[in-house]
């Protein structure tokens, strides 16, 4: 068969080809008698188009023909899974790729993941495949519960759906046990990624959006094979308003342990991967439950118009419970308004607390007229979101009756007031498959677990919020991630004085000094107006507080000639080999009331990590830090300034006097000047303490290291 789309470039062909791959309209299994059930299975799945199989030395496996090769196919099929082994897949590869194949799924392991011998055969399969999307290889391969596909090696459990997510993994078994989960999760696409040869997270995300029938995104990653594309991929799922659910697993540290600014031991790769969801709007959840009920509730009840909630329970018990998981994950529980409250005092005993979350007690029960007044009266606020916690019985107990009247008063409500809404089941196992299935045909979201099923309604507020802003405020085309020079294995670090230097033209404010030779500090210190600092300027001593080379509050010209024949003396028992020829004389800054470390590191994938925190002698002790990635905007820098740990400092704390916020953010922009203009070269940058005053800041230490 001839491509219809040969005129695409090389980017769109293999584009079109992924699309055909995941969407196809006819199917290849090439293996032996372990692969033959797949064709079942594709059928039974209700995949209508042509399905084949392909042995060379078989006529028929279980009944079923086989054709002999690649070539005795009737026509080049759209989608093939290979199920031999690895030396074997690439001659396979290479001859679909001849006859005009769209894409692949290579199930064999044996190749980058076994070392550089298997990298090689994976070199090798890439070049059989040319223009071919290769999904794998060491997959799984992927189930298209919309148009019924299957190129999958096992049994699975899904289910046909006419919409819902997509999830990518790359653990083949998270896969398999996510295709056999009962929790009512219409998977659109689940996709086992492997090795991502040639289709990667990112291609498969930018291949998801295309279909307009895939209401979110999840993603499970051990690492981002290319966080620019994966940046530019999660910025068009933003722009479309298709959430991305992230499960990040295999954290380690980058870089080395020991390193030379406290910048570098602070930015490590979980936290990066922290700030990168982060500025990209991406839901970040922590174990696979979590992705499952958060991506349930975005693709059945749909995306909270803001971040109140109301909330219904059975019991008191219940509604503490929301109370409490609501707070934890900044849930606004607004109260109930008048009209609702007139209601609601007619309809329910003298004793029940007209509150919200609602403990509508036993009196409406069963009563599907009381229930819907009941909704309705807490529901007429236009809350972004809605929950009624409801636990199934037994269906021995004759009281499931009861608990769908409820449910069904709750969706109407939920439906007529235009909102989005969820059913939580306080135990997960309390919520049967049945009503679950009944709930999300009428959009709302069965979420079993009351912590995960709240922190999914707060999620789901919280990429709401998020998008809003970065729409609102037109900041998408800063959510790019800045390209970053890649090491050269030679690299200079600048002394205080030199550092400054750059960093003052780029606007950071630094303080009046001089530099002169060891006899010369005295007189420096009278020019400049007592009190002054000295310290030892070499750049062989990075951290000169561990070499006793700082000395502070020197009041006269003798305190300064004293305090240089100490700070002698102290280098040459710390640091032997370094020589002190030059002294930084400097004009006491005035006490700070906040003192704060600003960083940038390198990282080859991630480009520029701007580390903010609070600073001093104990940043590393406290750990009071947090992480952007560059380039960035004054809005982000001020938020994450006030919600470090002492970002109460800045405005104010228990009628102290407030810092200067604005200066702070000015004086951190102008850092990040200095870093995105020498993107290409910086290795590293430390100012270590930022000292923020009631009027201004002064970075008072830097270290810039650069590749050279």
């Amino acid at each position: 068969m001839v491509h219809t789309d040969d005129a695409l470039g090389g980017d769109d062909l293999r584009a079109a080809n992924l699309r055909r791959l995941l969407n196809p309209t006819s199917i290849a299994f090439v293996g032996g008698r372990t692969i033959a059930g797949a064709v079942q299975r594709c059928r039974d799945f209700g995949f209508s188009g042509d399905v084949w199989l392909v042995n060379p030395t078989h006529a028929e496996i279980d009944g079923i023909r086989c054709r002999s090769s690649i070539a005795d196919l009737p026509y080049a099929p759209d989608a093939v899974f290979i199920a031999v082994p690895a030396a074997q897949a690439i001659g396979v590869v290479r001859d679909l790729a001849e006859r005009g194949a769209r894409g692949a799924v290579v199930y064999a392991s044996g190749f980058s993941e076994v070392g550089s011998q298997g990298a090689a055969l994976q070199a090798m399969l890439l070049d059989a495949a040319g223009s071919m999307a290769i999904l794998g290889p060491n997959c799984y391969g992927f189930l298209n519960g919309l148009n019924g596909s299957a190129l999958w090696p096992v049994a699975h459990g899904a289910a046909r759906v006419d919409e819902g997510v997509a999830v990518i993994t790359q653990s083949g078994n998270l896969a398999y046990n996510l295709s056999m989960i009962t929790r009512t999760v219409p998977f659109a696409y689940l996709v086992s990624v492997g090795n991502q040869a040639t289709v990667s997270v990112a291609r498969l995300i930018d291949a998801f959006l295309d279909n307009p029938k895939v209401r979110a995104i999840g993603v499970h990653i051990e690492g981002l094979t290319d966080v620019h594309a994966f940046s530019a991929a999660a910025t068009r799922a933003l722009v479309r308003g298709v959430p991305i659910v992230a499960l990040k697993s295999g954290v380690s540290k980058l870089g080395a342990q020991l390193a030379l600014s406290h910048t570098s031991s602070l930015a490590g790769s979980d936290v990066l991967y922290e700030a990168l969801f982060k500025r990209l709007g991406i839901i970040r959840v922590k174990d696979p439950v979590g992705l499952v009920e958060t991506l349930k509730l975005l693709s059945i009840g749909g995306i909270p118009k803001n971040g109140k909630l109301a909330a219904l329970a059975t019991s008191g018990g219940d509604a503490g419970l929301v109370a409490d998981l609501a707070e934890a994950h900044g849930i606004a529980l607004p109260p109930v308004n008048a009209q609702g409250r007139a209601s609601l005092q007619r309809l329910l005993p003298a004793y029940a607390n007209i509150a919200n979350p609602l403990d509508f007690t036993t009196t409406p029960w069963g009563s599907p007229e009381a229930m819907r007044v009941c909704c309705d009266a807490l529901l007429s606020d236009m809350p972004g979101a809605a929950a009624m916690i409801l636990d199934y019985p037994k269906e021995s107990t004759g009281e499931r009756p009861s608990c769908k009247i409820a449910a069904d008063a709750f969706a109407d409500s939920v439906r007529r007031h235009g909102i989005t809404g969820a059913i939580i089941s306080v135990f997960p196992d309390l919520m049967p498959p049945e009503h679950a299935a009944r709930m999300a045909e009428a959009g709302i979201a069965p979420l079993q677990g009351l912590a995960e099923g709240v922190a999914a309604i707060g999620a789901a507020m919280w990429y709401g919020q998020q998008r809003k802003r970065i729409v609102d405020a037109d900041a998408l085309s800063d959510l790019h991630v800045l390209r970053a020079g890649r090491s050269t294995g030679t690299s200079r670090l600048y002394d205080e004085w030199d550092s400054k230097r750059m960093l003052a033209e780029y606007g950071l404010t630094v303080p009046v000094g001089e530099l002169v030779a060891p006899t010369d500090a005295p007189a420096a210190g009278q020019r400049l107006g007592f009190p002054v600092c000295a310290k030892v300027v070499s750049e062989q001593l990075p951290h000169k507080t561990e070499a006793g080379a700082v000395a502070l509050r020197l009041y006269s010209q003798q305190a300064v000639a004293e305090a240089v024949e100490r700070m002698i003396q102290s280098v040459a028992c710390y640091a032997p080999d370094v020589k002190v020829e030059r002294i930084l004389v400097e004009k006491m800054a005035a006490a700070p009331l906040l003192e704060l470390i600003v960083g940038v590191k390198r990282e080859e994938d991630f480009g520029l990590a701007l580390v903010l925190g609070s600073g001093g002698v104990l940043v590393e002790l406290i750990g009071d830090t947090t992480t952007l990635l560059l380039p960035v905007r004054e809005d982000n820098v001020r938020s994450a300034l006030l919600n470090l740990k002492v970002g109460p400092l800045l405005t104010g704390y228990r009628g102290s006097s407030s810092a200067d916020l604005n200066a702070a953010v000015r004086n951190i922009m102008a850092i990040a000047r200095f870093a995105e203009a020498h993107a290409d070269k910086l290795a590293e940058l430390d100012v270590n303490p930022l000292l923020v005053l009631k009027d201004g800041a002064v970075a008072v230490d830097a270290l810039v290291r650069l590749d050279g």
